[in-house]
């Protein structure tokens, strides 16, 4: 998945402010007590940071 896919349905479910506040400031033990950006600079996959997301905030399965 490219960056810009996953900014987008980053900004898709969570609108487009909330997107950036929350992949900065929410830590997940699912990402190995990073946040989304900290897993994405780490060099994590988007396409995995994304599942990850979809299964902690529930995002709906047509979304996913």
């Amino acid at each position: 998945m490219r960056l810009t896919v996953f900014w987008q349905r980053m900004a898709d479910h969570f609108g487009q402010g909330y997107a950036d506040t929350f992949a900065r400031d929410h830590v997940m033990a699912e990402l190995g007590g990073r946040t989304v950006q900290a897993a994405l600079d780490a060099g994590w996959d988007a396409k995995d940071v994304w599942r990850v997301v979809c299964t902690v905030m529930n995002v709906p399965q047509e979304m996913r």
